[in-house]
């Protein structure tokens, strides 16, 4: 049914539920697709130093710093396991990408320009789907420990530049703040018109 390869992503602020969101997704699309998952910060040695030193650190490192490693990591993650699968004709679901650094480091402070430029080599996805749910929401979803970049503050800049690729027609936004089976049945309705449109 599928002869060449797709690749779309899920983006939203942490705790929209994106993970939860691209899994069941990758599920779905199996009864018909080759669908595979996958994520960022990824599995390669780059990915797992930002979990490790990024992320989980008390004091989060300069907006700069952290654009030029995820983008390193994003190259990465490219050669190792995206561009392979799309080869084999996969549809690869990612559980954030490009977006994340200019919604992240953008808000953060850095240069958009500037994000997108050491990001330019990087594959654009076919369809980039970001969920949209308040701030404050999501910040009462994070019971557990909280990374350095989820703090109300920094999560409403997040979702401004996320809303600026929303208005720019890349990014396609799903209403996150309707329950997790209304918000999956939307996002594959918006999955499978893009698809039957692209074959």
């Amino acid at each position: 049914m599928q002869e060449k390869g797709f690749f779309i992503c899920i983006e939203g602020l942490d705790g929209c539920g994106k993970t939860t969101q691209a899994r069941l997704l990758v599920e779905r699309l199996r009864q018909n697709y080759k669908a595979v998952y996958t994520a960022e910060p990824s599995h390669g040695k780059i990915g797992r130093f930002i979990r490790q030193y990024c992320l989980l650190g008390k004091k989060r490192l300069s907006s700069v710093v952290e654009a030029l490693l995820f983008a390193a990591d994003r190259f990465e993650h490219l050669e190792r396991e995206v561009l392979p699968a799309l080869k084999r004709g996969k549809l690869v679901v990612s559980d954030r990408y490009v977006y994340s650094s200019l919604a992240y480091q953008g808000g953060g402070g850095t240069d958009l320009e500037w994000i997108e430029k050491i990001n330019e080599h990087a594959m654009r996805p076919h369809l980039a789907i970001f969920i949209d749910v308040d701030p404050e929401i999501v910040l009462k979803r994070l019971k557990r420990e909280k990374s350095v970049m989820e703090s109300l503050e920094t999560q409403q800049k997040v979702r401004e530049v996320y809303m600026k690729f929303v208005e720019k027609g890349e990014l396609v936004k799903i209403d996150g703040n309707k329950p997790k089976r209304e918000v999956a049945n939307e996002i594959l309705k918006v999955v499978l018109n893009f698809l039957e449109g692209a074959h």
